[in-house]
């Protein structure tokens, strides 16, 4: 019998509500405390998921000593000091996208869990969803020969507005990093870490990211081009293409239900392999299993690619002026 798993959210916003059905999916892990920097916020969270602590500050979720893990799924900046505070604590943590607001502090945190044997894992759902494991199964059978080029967009249309999270530089806003991550994860995935980094793309007035064109390149020719953007919509599609065919991945490619194989000459093949629950059901279950395991790392989300992709994101948006910093205050 694999021992259960305690889980405890930090941060009960937007993603954090989305997550917590999904638990009812996973065996072996129970959903246990939640905090927030508001008593108030923590405690009608715990209330509505059936939650048996609610902490009005992130270090007494950091003291409990019956959670394992924690969910953490604040603004971008404030990962950081978080996360070393929990490895520091000894918890195994599940970092919400993007890891950090910074490459620099990317690295801090997997230094930290490295030395401190303690199990972090980004929280890129994609790489968990069904039909993704289905795409990464075809693509290492040779289904397509050799991958040689990646495209992938992911965009909305939201009205500026320098109030909003996704538009404040000092909370992490911006097109990168709240869905530039998700078309450079993907790319990372299936190419590995790029040689070059080329952007072109447009600000905001409060100098966050406002859409993106990134292009990866490697040096034996390949290439993935990548758009992301919060000032115009994109389907959120993506295609693989290799020497013997390519792969349409249906929108939206971060949660994709329907993948389409085109091998050269064939008849194209429909593969459709869809989520559990909302589809962080997965994510989780292998977060679950590592830590029942004694691991200290996911082999499909290594912390290797988490630090390649935010040395990607973080490239980009210098390349576009924008320049974030982490949250050095978010404990108090």
């Amino acid at each position: 019998m694999s021992r259960e798993i305690r889980w405890g959210v930090v941060g009960p916003g937007r993603i954090a509500q989305s997550v917590m059905g999904d638990f009812a999916h996973v065996e072996g892990a129970r959903p246990l405390a939640v905090a927030s920097r508001s008593a108030d916020r923590a405690r009608a969270f715990a209330q509505q998921h059936g939650l048996g602590r609610s902490y009005g500050s992130y270090p007494e979720v950091l003291a409990d000593p019956d959670v394992d893990v924690l969910y953490l799924a604040t603004p971008h900046p404030q990962h950081h000091a978080i996360a070393l505070a929990a490895i520091e604590a000894g918890k195994a943590l599940l970092v919400e996208k993007a890891f950090t607001a910074t490459t620099a502090g990317a690295q801090e945190v997997v230094t930290a869990a490295r030395e401190a044997g303690v199990f972090v894992m980004e929280a890129m759902w994609t790489r968990f969803q069904p039909a993704v494991v289905a795409l990464r199964e075809l693509v290492a059978d040779g289904a397509i020969g050799e991958v040689r080029s990646v495209q992938a967009d992911l965009g909305v249309d939201r009205v500026y507005d320098p109030d909003d999270r996704l538009f404040a530089l000092d909370l992490g806003g911006g097109a990168l990093l709240d869905l530039g991550v998700y078309v450079v994860s993907f790319a990372q995935m299936l190419l590995g870490t790029p040689d070059t980094v080329t952007a072109a793309g447009s600000t905001y007035p409060t100098g966050a990211d406002a859409e993106a064109a990134v292009l990866l390149g490697w040096d034996d020719g390949r290439s993935a081009t990548l758009t992301t953007s919060l000032r115009y919509p994109t389907p959120g599609q993506a295609r693989v293409f290799g020497t013997g065919g390519w792969i349409d991945v249906l929108p939206r490619f971060h949660h994709p239900a329907t993948i389409v194989l085109h091998r050269t000459g064939a008849e194209p093949e429909e593969v459709t392999r869809p989520a559990t629950g909302v589809g962080y059901a997965h994510e989780l279950a292998e977060v679950t299993r590592c830590l029942q395991e004694g691991r200290t790392e996911s082999e499909v989300m290594p912390l290797a690619d988490t630090l390649a992709v935010q040395d990607v994101l973080g490239q980009a948006a210098a390349q576009l002026g924008v320049h974030h910093r982490e949250d050095p205050h978010v404990l108090g």
